[in-house]
C-alpha cells in the first residue's frame, strides 16, 4: 500500500455543508473508490486558512487515474463545486504534499 496526502482549498463558511454531504457518501461513490484501490481515506480541516488535508492509502494495482473519467465522480464533483476551489470541469483543485518525515 502507498500513502498519499494532498490540500484542497474549502470556501469560507462551507464546513459543516462539507462534512454533512461526506457524511452522507454516496454508496456508488464509495464502491467506487474502493474498487479503485483506495482504503483508509481521511479528510482534515485547517479552519485557520480552509485547508483540506486528505490522506489515503492506494493498493499498488490503483486505478486513481480513470476517476475522472466516470460518471458518478463527475456527478459529486458537480455536487461539491458550489463548496470549495475546482477547475473548470469541477474537479477539486489538488496540491499533492511531499513526505519529509514518517514515523512507524
Amino acid at each position: 500500500m502507498e500513502k498519499i496526502a494532498f490540500t484542497m482549498q474549502l470556501h469560507p463558511g462551507q464546513k459543516e455543508e462539507y462534512k454533512r454531504r461526506h457524511d452522507a457518501l454516496w454508496p456508488e461513490l464509495k464502491s467506487l473508490l474502493l474498487n479503485a484501490g483506495i482504503r483508509d481515506y481521511s479528510i482534515f480541516l485547517d479552519e485557520n486558512t480552509n485547508t483540506l488535508f486528505g490522506v489515503l492509502y492506494r493498493t499498488a494495482d490503483h486505478t486513481m487515474d480513470q476517476l475522472p473519467a466516470q460518471d458518478v465522480m463527475k456527478r459529486w464533483w458537480e455536487y461539491m463545486a458550489p463548496l470549495m476551489a475546482t477547475k473548470p470541469d469541477n474537479e477539486p483543485i489538488s496540491e499533492p504534499l511531499e513526505l519529509v518525515f514518517h514515523m512507524d
